[in-house]
């Protein structure tokens, strides 16, 4: 753990007010406004005597996430990424990148991808602690009978999300 000055941008949305932080080398976390009491605990935990300073556009990931919103799906696609976190759950937020939009995942299929096929929860455990939402696109997880299940940022907004994207599950057609 090292002290850190880490960036920070607010982004307006059609979901809400959304907070990007990176380093000087990646995006370490994408939180809505509404959730920030989230973000701040983790930072806490993996940066220590962490300072936020305010810039437009870090990195240009304020502009990939705009690109993300009016259609540009891949905006994402090679942005660097450092989800700060223990060895599985950064093996699980990593997996997360691998699912393309359109397309979702029951949790116990992404535990067997990760050869755990008894690690649904712990999955889901992870899942619901992403720092990196949308980009490690948690909110292509769903339940085994393709119910839409938890999402950090609420179920409306995983709705729209994978609305957005055209995955919504076949319940929810």
């Amino acid at each position: 753990m090292t002290a850190a000055c880490l960036w920070i941008d607010r982004v307006s949305s059609p979901i809400g007010e959304i907070l990007v932080v990176t380093d000087d080398a990646a995006l370490v976390v994408i939180e809505f406004a509404d959730k920030e009491a989230r973000m701040t605990p983790h930072l806490a935990r993996y940066f220590k005597g962490v300072e936020l300073v305010p810039r437009v556009d870090p990195l240009g990931m304020s502009g990939r996430l705009q690109n993300y919103f009016e259609g540009e799906l891949s905006a994402f696609d090679g942005a660097p990424v450092d989800p700060a976190g223990d060895g599985f759950q950064r093996k699980v937020w990593l997996a997360l990148r691998e699912i393309p939009p359109g397309e979702t995942i029951s949790y116990g299929a992404l535990a067997a991808r990760l050869d755990n096929p008894t690690a649904s929860r712990a999955v889901g455990m992870a899942n619901s602690r992403n720092p990196i939402g949308i980009v490690l696109a948690c909110h292509r997880v769903i339940g085994a009978n393709g119910a839409l299940t938890g999402y950090a940022g609420g179920l409306a907004r995983k709705t729209w999300l994978l609305r957005h994207e055209g995955a919504l599950p076949r319940a929810l057609l």
